[in-house]
């Protein structure tokens, strides 16, 4: 049952949210609106000049009365370039070192928490587990773990965090660059770093390059990889989750380092070969159409389920009334949105047949193509609950600045007020509940024509 807000929380509710001007339409700017260059992130990484910071690597032996070995550990040198660090354990993350570390030959797997309590939970109760939905138990405990901090730890030994060779990061999407801009000083042109959270990557042209120039000097950046995820897993317990609906993850370059010669083949490797992922390597302009997509279906069925608390599966059954009008205009200004983004000149890179393939993407993005392929993905995984509503109800941040807030903010870009998707980072970070009813008086006004 959708869960309903009383008429007159609703009321008041509403009454903020309206009072910030939220304008239920999506309409073309006026032409002297001009895009700042740099978006915020961008800016503010371009104004520090700062060097990369001394980090601190603590593991089980810095905690209160450990009994692990207080000597610094001896790693072999050529092992080390074999080592796979995932950075952020939860549901991805822990799917992601579960299927790499049941490998035949398992290379070695460091665990990077981001809070050092986890080390405790960790002392007491190792190991990761994915459940299948048959209900078989996949578990492994072969793992290092380590937390990295600028602190020094104030038990056990002192040891500076040790250079990163290979790097999955499967943090939440607001996380995920600036946690791998600070590992930046372990990070060099032998790196490969690899994002798998949702959203899409701010390394896509035209910022990414100008990131990695800024950081790294004379063209010493890692490869850039990303691994858009379209498996369905939710939270069990900890170090435990279920993957409720098996998928895929399309895996494919996003900025590499021309001077190095080998390039990301051995994580590459790694990832398509291991069980469970059922990873397929994929060109960069197919990635970016890839994640795109994904970041459409993202930003229509979390918001929606969050604001509704409802599975994913609810809004297929309602989609014949209001439901489904807001589905479709979020669509329709998605749509809008992406069509903008291939007509850009700084995008033409990834078009790799000049104007057939721009004329081809059009069509692909456009808002009939796009209701086929959200209502599909979501009839497939309308048992599971959407990771933006694990997170509300567990009042945790959600990713919907990464979702709905980056339509936005690149709707603006061009000129275009996307004010659907507005309005659902709105209701979102102002933690509003809804039932379907609310949704008709305050969202469903008619379109201004673009």
């Amino acid at each position: 049952m959708l869960a309903c807000s009383s008429a007159q929380q609703t009321r008041r509710a509403w009454s903020r949210v309206l009072s910030k001007g939220v304008p239920f339409s999506c309409r073309v700017m006026s032409s002297s609106a001009k895009p700042t260059a740099r978006p915020k992130w961008l800016q503010d990484i371009i104004h520090d000049s700062a060097p990369p910071p001394k980090l601190y690597s603590w593991t089980v032996a810095n905690l209160p009365e450990s009994e692990a070995s207080q000597a610094v550990e001896s790693r072999n040198p050529e092992q080390e370039k074999e080592r796979i660090h995932i950075l952020g354990i939860g549901n991805l993350g822990r799917l992601f070192a579960v299927s790499l570390a049941s490998l035949p030959q398992a290379p070695p797997i460091t665990l990077i928490f981001h809070r050092p309590s986890l080390l405790e939970q960790w002392a007491s109760s190792p190991g990761l587990s994915i459940e299948s939905p048959s209900g078989k138990i996949h578990h492994a405990t072969n793992f290092d773990v380590e937390y990295r901090t600028r602190d020094p730890p104030p038990h056990g030994p002192l040891t500076a965090a040790r250079p990163i060779s290979n790097l999955i990061v499967a943090t939440k999407a607001p996380a995920a660059l600036p946690q791998v801009d600070e590992l930046r000083g372990c990070l060099g042109p032998d790196t490969t770093v690899v994002f798998v959270q949702n959203g899409m990557s701010r390394l896509w042209p035209p910022h990414g390059k100008e990131y990695c120039a800024h950081r790294w000097e004379d063209g010493a950046h890692p490869d850039f990889m990303l691994g858009v995820t379209t498996h369905g897993v939710t939270h069990l317990g900890p170090f435990r989750s279920l993957l409720a609906s098996p998928a895929d993850v399309a895996l494919g370059p996003v900025l590499v380092n021309e001077q190095r010669p080998e390039g990301p083949e051995y994580l590459t490797q790694r990832i398509l070969g291991a069980p469970i992922l059922n990873a397929r390597q994929v060109s960069r302009s197919d990635l970016w159409v890839v994640q795109l997509e994904k970041l459409v279906v993202n930003s229509v069925v979390n918001p929606l389920t969050a604001l509704l608390r409802c599975k994913n599966g609810v809004l297929i059954e309602k989609s014949g009334g209001l439901i489904g009008k807001v589905m479709d205009r979020l669509i329709e200004e998605a749509s809008i949105v992406l069509q903008a983004l291939v007509r850009d000149s700084s995008t033409r890179q990834l078009e790799t047949d000049g104007e057939e393939d721009v004329r081809a993407l059009l069509d692909r993005f456009s808002a009939p193509r796009l209701r086929m392929m959200v209502y599909g993905v979501c009839e497939k995984v309308k048992d599971n609950r959407s990771s933006m509503l694990q997170d509300v109800t567990a009042t945790k941040p959600t990713e919907i600045g990464e979702f709905n807030g980056w339509l936005v903010d690149t709707g603006n870009r061009y000129g275009l007020t996307v004010a659907t998707h507005n309005a659902m980072v709105k209701l979102v970070q102002g933690g509003m509940v809804l039932g379907e009813d609310d949704l008709e008086a305050h969202i469903l006004e008619p379109p201004v024509k673009v």
